[in-house]
């Protein structure tokens, strides 16, 4: 069987030393803002659409691209992770679909939270500080890690 493989973008958004999470409804985890890349679309630009339209912010990707002197291309922003996760596992143990994460960290210059349209309500938004998420039972070790990552980056 062959394995669907999609891309996807996430970003640990950071304000004032907490990084905003969100129970996902159909999921049933905490985590950041993130999504599909759409076929447009490069990584990083998925990640920033993603939060403007999650959380109403324009986000600052933390990190630059590097200097690579490509003559017919150009270097795209560093995600800080790839990781790859098993969406659609068959009761043989092969693998449908997976999700090609490519992690980002970000900040943003407030902390209000202000959906678009279609998009879950504010009221389903935490910030979330480091030993919140170390303590957290909500939050997924991953996610608490990468979280606690992105506080730190983003006071360096």
């Amino acid at each position: 069987m062959e394995t669907t493989r999609h891309f996807t973008a996430t970003v640990y958004v950071v304000n004032d030393g907490a990084t905003a999470l969100h129970e996902h409804g159909r999921l049933g985890i905490t985590i950041p803002p993130g999504g599909h890349v759409d076929r447009d679309e490069l990584p990083h630009e998925a990640g920033k659409r993603e939060v403007t339209e999650e959380l109403g912010q324009d986000p600052t990707i933390l990190g630059e691209a590097p200097d690579v002197p490509a003559p017919d291309g150009f270097a795209l922003p560093t995600p800080r992770y790839q990781l790859c996760y098993d969406i659609n596992v068959h009761e043989d143990g092969t693998v449908g679909h997976q999700h090609v994460d490519h992690v980002y960290f970000a900040t943003v210059s407030s902390r209000n939270v202000d959906p678009g349209p279609d998009e879950a309500p504010p009221e389903v938004w935490d910030w979330y500080t480091p030993s919140e998420l170390r303590a957290s039972e909500d939050v997924d070790p991953d996610t608490a890690q990468l979280g606690v990552e992105a506080i730190e980056a983003a006071t360096e």
